[in-house]
């Protein structure tokens, strides 16, 4: 194209064209001695279900500390997070989080407790709302709206104070913020503004900040799952595939108590907090040759998501061979059958006005069916007995003036039957069914990216994440796929994204390719072809015919892009005086888009230059030039003024826009 001016109007953007579209690819090393100096790395693995943090200083990166243990804790559930639940006092001020928040909520008088505002499992919203702002709204147990900016970031200014409070007493000195590097760990199927909301709330809790942007590396979960999974030995994960019927086991008995000896494995190790990861590479990675591939399942509690690799040696870097994919199939699904269920028992209008009135026996009700969805197996023949709590029962005579007992009698719902101490007795056949909707879910969408042509021949799929303890999803997934390759389970299994995090903040150039997943461009004004371009699109302006409306792409859905890898654009102010250049950056699930007026186009960002304070003595003619970064796990940009070599501010924007 040839550098012309033009017409402004028609764009609602300020008349800009590309004039060099080219894509360099540089050395991403000379990057890395910049690195500011760090002393300490600390990831936290914010979770919908539960979270934690987990440190290395980077002097010794071979040791990786998980927090300390936590006050309070659930029968049958032993991990070193704590559940994601924040507690605001009438007045909205942060008061506690996890096991704490939990219990002085539930200790509160029912009078008092609805004044009160608890959280919990609220993460989701951000992969659910669609049109995700700095307002969008919270709800929590009592009704009551908190923006979810509010929310995030005191959740991470509580685990930025318990961690530095870690550090300097272990230190014996107190820790400053600007030693750390924070890691915060998203779904890799996130879209842009929620990793970019995660970002502004990070901010807002004082981890890092807009001038210090390197202090917080954003990580994807099945990828620092995937970077901790490469260092494991062999005594550090359970193989389900290699269970053939040993002396008169079956093998859904060998799964039981393999995970058992895997269990007592982790339990002596619990005193220490410490993690050994040898510099070496594991054992399982001594079976991956150059080119390898093996697929890691993040199976959690709000999503699953899953991303394939490849293997590049010697240094074992990664290459990302297909984009991440997945969807809210995490163990929460369990949770919202259970409550379907409870519905059809008891009736949806009482539960939803349980709900409401008692919100803190709501919380115990869930809190007594996680620890029986986790003695939820296979092979179990006794039935789970869930205990319902004392205000249940009596909230439900009041509400509909007959028992509990009753209603279940009454209720054709076979596998659930009242037990004479007050508890529901489930079959474990009724348990299982909980299970099937999400765990079919899983295992159809595993089966879609198997059979996508960048996926063949995998040789290993890791099973990590809380809900990979579930012995039901291991043999669902065990029996679709333990033919294709082997399934391995990490013993930690609940920690693996934790200290992959930890080591991708040590070593982010770790990831050396990535998948963009959607396709991105913006709208320009090209020279109007007859024959080629649809006359509707023609705008004639000053004798110049123009096509409006053109998609120029930055890059494609699912194209390969290296770490460090830019696509660079020059833009020209429309007037020598105009002092901001607003670009509106259009997004695609298609990966050839010639419109952005096409179906499917949405606008989806904005990118922002900034030409104040730049020389106003330069040429009529300023020529910016943008490079745009999409190897990274977030998108980046920067500019030069072309004539001058100044450094252009400029801001990429996907959530104000």
């Amino acid at each position: 194209t040839s550098a012309y001016s033009s017409p402004a109007k028609s764009l609602g953007d300020p008349g800009i064209t590309p004039l060099s579209p080219s894509h360099i690819v540089k050395d991403s090393d000379a990057d890395d001695a910049v690195e500011q100096l760090f002393l300490v790395v600390v990831a936290i693995d914010f979770g919908t279900t539960s979270s934690g943090y987990a440190y290395s200083f980077t002097k010794e990166p071979e040791c990786i500390h998980v927090m300390r243990r936590w006050e309070g804790g659930d029968p049958g559930v032993s991990n070193q997070k704590t559940p994601t639940t924040i507690l605001l006092t009438p007045e909205r001020k942060f008061h506690s989080f996890g096991y704490a928040a939990r219990d002085f909520y539930h200790d509160l008088d029912p009078t008092e407790s609805k004044h009160w505002l608890y959280f919990e499992k609220f993460k989701m919203k951000l992969h659910t709302t669609g049109n995700l702002t700095m307002e969008t709204d919270l709800t929590a147990a009592n009704g009551k709206k908190v923006k979810a900016l509010e929310i995030f970031a005191y959740a991470l200014q509580f685990f930025k104070e318990q961690a530095l409070k870690e550090l300097s007493d272990q230190g014996g000195s107190d820790f400053e913020n600007t030693e750390v590097r924070w890691v915060i760990t998203v779904p890799a199927i996130w879209k842009q503004p929620a990793k970019q909301f995660m970002r502004q709330a990070a901010y807002k809790a004082g981890m890092a900040s807009p001038d210090n942007p390197e202090q917080l590396i954003i990580a994807l979960e099945p990828e620092a799952a995937s970077i901790y999974c490469r260092k494991l030995r062999l005594h550090q994960m359970i193989e389900l595939s290699s269970r053939a019927p040993v002396n008169g086991y079956s093998p859904s008995d060998t799964i039981g108590t393999g995970f058992t000896q895997g269990k007592e494995h982790v339990r002596r190790n619990r005193q220490s907090r410490t993690f050994m990861v040898e510099n070496v590479i594991g054992e399982i990675w001594s079976e991956l040759e150059e080119g390898d591939r093996y697929i890691v399942v993040d199976s959690g509690g709000g999503t699953v998501d899953m991303t394939v690799h490849q293997i590049r040696l010697p240094e074992g870097h990664l290459k990302e061979l297909y984009k991440a994919t997945g969807g809210p199939y995490g163990s929460l699904g369990v949770d919202y059958e259970f409550e379907k269920l409870l519905c059809k028992i008891f009736g949806e209008d009482f539960i939803e006005q349980f709900k409401i009135k008692r919100p803190a026996a709501w919380v115990d009700l869930m809190i007594a069916f996680e620890s029986r969805k986790r003695a939820a197996a296979p092979d179990r023949t006794n039935p789970l007995n869930i205990t319902l709590p004392f205000s249940f029962i009596d909230y439900y005579k009041k509400f509909r003036g007959h028992s509990v007992e009753h209603a279940l009698r009454k209720s054709n719902v076979d596998f659930v039957k009242w037990s004479s101490q007050g508890m529901l007795r489930m079959s474990p056949d009724a348990m299982n069914a909980l299970f099937k909707p999400t765990i079919d879910q899983i295992v159809q969408h595993l089966s879609e990216v198997f059979d996508k042509p960048e996926v063949t021949n995998v040789k290993f799929l890791f099973l990590v994440g809380g809900f990979a303890e579930s012995p039901l999803l291991q043999q669902a997934v065990q029996s679709a796929f333990g033919l294709r390759c082997r399934v391995i389970i990490p013993q930690d299994v609940g920690l693996t994204i934790l200290k992959g995090a930890v080591l991708f903040g040590l070593d982010p150039a770790v990831i050396k390719v990535r998948r963009s997943p959607l396709t991105y461009g913006v709208g320009v004004l090209n020279r109007f072809v007859e024959g080629k371009h649809p006359p509707e699109k023609l705008l004639v302006k000053d004798g110049t015919r123009w096509c409006t409306d053109v998609f120029d792409k930055f890059i494609s859905a699912d194209q390969s892009v290296a770490l460090g890898e830019t696509v660079t654009r020059s833009y020209t102010p429309a007037k020598p005086s105009q002092l901001v250049i607003v670009i509106n950056i259009y997004s695609s699930e298609q990966d050839s888009v010639s419109f952005i007026t096409e179906p499917g186009v949405k606008k989806c960002g904005t990118l922002r230059l900034d030409l104040t304070g730049t020389d106003a003595t330069v040429p009529n003619r300023r020529e910016i030039k943008t490079l745009m970064q999409f190897g990274d796990t977030e998108i980046k940009a920067m500019a030069v003024d072309v004539a001058t070599s100044k450094s252009v501010k400029v801001g990429i924007d996907f959530l104000n826009y």
